[in-house]
């Protein structure tokens, strides 16, 4: 059996009052998110394009990508959305300098790969390992290993933090 309780209008508006104003006072006007870096947001979007096919040339993931196309295209479309050009050489002339040791994701990181200049890119992500249309098309790089350390040249942000 249901019985319902008879309160005074002045008691009912004060306590619809209250409980309205407690459940705004606690309750944020806005959904909290994670913060993520630029850094790691242009490694997400550069995650995305494992496995694509290299192609000399190539700056979309429909013609396949050589290696600063490959960066150009993900600095591009992540949220960052800067445009670099389609040459290594040209990229390493851009942003600022940073030490090995002081590597962040979304570095780019630069490579002499035809015993000259700067040949080649890739994004930096952390533990030593680093995105990059390789020959064998976009895949994880270490750079803990001999080819790369041998030939590694230098590092540069060209995201603000």
């Amino acid at each position: 059996m249901l019985t319902s309780i008879r309160l005074p209008k002045n008691l009912l508006i004060l306590l619809t009052s209250l409980i309205m104003g407690f459940t705004l006072l606690f309750t944020p006007l806005f959904k909290a998110e994670a913060s993520v870096s630029w850094g790691q947001e242009v490694v997400e979007v550069g995650k995305r394009f494992i496995g694509t096919k290299f192609k000399w040339g190539g700056n979309t993931p429909k013609t396949g990508f050589d290696a600063s196309g490959y960066t150009q295209y993900i600095f591009k479309t992540s949220a960052a959305k800067i445009h670099l050009p389609h040459s290594s050489k040209a990229q390493y002339k851009l942003g600022t300098h940073v030490k090995k040791s002081q590597l962040k994701q979304g570095d780019l990181i630069f490579f002499n790969t035809n015993g000259k200049e700067v040949s080649f890119v890739g994004i930096y992500d952390g533990n030593d390992k680093f995105l990059a249309a390789t020959s064998k098309g976009v895949k994880y790089q270490s750079l803990n290993t001999k080819y790369w350390k041998d030939r590694y040249v230098g590092a540069k942000r060209i995201l603000k933090e």
